[in-house]
């Protein structure tokens, strides 16, 4: 995995990438990039976007810990990334 930092024009592409149809979820999202934007990884924004390719009452229920990933999804930098946006403020 590249641990290699985000450059701008990424981190742009993602963070619109990132925007959610569920208030409940784009809360998660702006505390995650609250926290994290500055130092953000390519393996960090690997995890996230296959989160966002969940829809949105899937990716809430692992937001909110009612399920964990399974299969495809549940890979090391998306369960990194999952434990990181289930962090509270």
């Amino acid at each position: 995995m590249d641990d290699t930092r985000l450059d701008e024009r990424s981190l742009s592409k993602l963070r619109w990438r990132c925007r959610r149809g569920l208030l409940e979820n784009d809360l998660f999202v702006e505390r995650f990039f609250a926290r994290y934007e500055s130092t953000l990884t390519v393996r960090q924004a690997e995890g996230l976007v296959a989160l966002m390719d969940l829809s949105d009452n899937d990716l809430l229920d692992l937001l909110l810990a009612r399920r964990e990933p399974e299969g495809e999804l549940n890979r090391p930098e998306v369960r990194d990334v999952l434990l990181q946006m289930r962090q509270p403020a």
